[in-house]
């Protein structure tokens, strides 16, 4: 998404992550999702074309699937809606908020990342490969990668716009959130990964692991930023998965293996992305949005 000079001088830029620009609206906020792509905590200079309204479009269908178990921030993901709920916004060329904007509460972020694994893979295997153990948590000897765990993990964050999310204990949650609140995150993210990792089944794919970000409004913690979206999440394909490295996937773990392949050493800046990688990215993503709101 490029956005012409002027184009945003009516709106106050609240914070920008490394895929997702968020602008102030009084008690609302516009979350605005870009083609950018972040990996290994940079973000790349290359961009995967419609990326932001494929993560727009799922975590939109997401929030409203799971509505039932937790709240969340979404007003709208309507573009029209949204420029009649806030009119100044209509004068803002379509083309470039269409599609990848959703209109939002505005919640207390709780600066966390509630992070579930059903699966092991990703930092959690390379954790268990030298320790035996997933965010201080103790596994049984022998595991494989993605091999399916005995039961799902709730192995929380650090949260960080820019640079590393450090994986952290239960119990440092708790010294950072607080005992009570901790308890009701790992409630919720199990809560969540459990419905969404049967819906999924359902269209022929295994939910490995994903993130989820909660925040505090009227007293109460709502599901916020996105839901099991292949940028937050690890979708493979279950017909095809068995133990091993890099199962067949709908997610940026493409691009995540071209870049361990590629020689950097994973400090910026990071090295752009050949054409048959963004292709191939973007072809992913679009199959995952169709199995699973299909």
């Amino acid at each position: 998404m490029k956005q012409a000079a002027g184009t945003l001088s009516a709106l106050k830029l609240f914070r920008r992550g490394k895929v997702r620009d968020v602008y102030e609206l009084g008690d609302e906020l516009l979350l605005v999702a870009s083609d950018r792509v972040s990996a290994f905590d940079c973000i790349l200079p290359t961009v995967v074309p419609g990326k932001g309204e494929i993560l727009t479009r799922m975590a939109a269908w997401w929030f409203k699937e799971t509505a039932g178990l937790i709240p969340n921030h979404l007003i709208s993901a309507d573009w029209r809606d949204i420029c009649g709920r806030h009119a100044g916004l209509a004068r803002l060329p379509a083309a470039e908020f269409e599609g990848r904007s959703m209109l939002v509460r505005r919640a207390k972020r709780a600066d966390v990342e509630c992070v579930v694994r059903g699966y092991l893979s990703g930092s959690g295997w390379k954790e268990y490969r030298r320790t035996g153990t997933v965010c201080g948590l103790r596994l049984p000897p022998g595991l494989k990668e993605s091999e399916k765990l005995p039961a799902p993990l709730f192995t929380p964050s650090t949260k960080a716009d820019a640079g590393h999310d450090e994986n952290i204990t239960r119990g440092t949650l708790g010294t950072l959130v607080g005992k009570e609140t901790a308890e009701e995150l790992e409630r919720l993210s199990l809560a969540l990964y459990d419905f969404a990792s049967r819906r999924m089944a359902a269209c022929g794919l295994i939910l490995a692991d994903t993130k989820f970000e909660f925040g505090e409004l009227g007293g109460r913690l709502i599901a916020i930023d996105e839901v099991v979206t292949p940028d937050s999440s690890r979708f493979w394909d279950a017909k095809a998965w068995k133990p091993g490295p890099s199962p067949a996937n709908f997610d940026k773990q493409f691009i995540r293996d071209y870049l361990e392949k590629s020689g950097w050493d994973k400090q910026p800046p990071a090295p752009p992305l050949p054409h048959d990688v963004v292709e191939r990215t973007a072809r992913l993503y679009r199959e995952a949005l169709r199995k699973v709101t299909q």
